[in-house]
């Protein structure tokens, strides 16, 4: 019986974990009764990433914060067409419950819109 090369040995173990493993580094809550939403947030040192999509429909946020400033981006999409796409910069570096705020009110607003359909 030959041995596998160790390169392959290695792959083998990382596809393994990734495969057991998909959602790490990732919260996922659950869609509420009725609601086909999928929300992921990846934490990104102090900011934050998410991604909601329901269907064909994908809605983004990334908050990035460096020690001089923060930059969020919004983006909705619908299959590949962008419907927004803004970027905003502020001059300082955004807190954690300020990151914390902006995500949920972001998950709400889409949340809203969606109900107002």
């Amino acid at each position: 019986m030959r041995s596998l090369p160790r390169g392959w040995a290695l792959g083998g173990v990382i596809v393994l974990c990734l495969t057991l493993a998909p959602g790490v580094g990732r919260a996922q809550r659950e869609p509420a009764s009725g609601d086909n939403l999928r929300i992921e947030i990846t934490k990104k040192g102090v900011g934050k990433q998410v991604v909601i999509t329901q269907g064909t429909k994908e809605w983004f946020l990334l908050i990035d914060v460096t020690p001089e400033h923060s930059v969020v981006v919004r983006q909705e999409k619908d299959r590949d067409h962008y419907l927004v796409d803004e970027t905003e910069t502020h001059d300082r570096p955004m807190t954690e419950g300020e990151v914390e705020a902006a995500v949920e009110d972001y998950i709400n607003s889409v949340k809203v819109r969606l109900n107002q359909q």
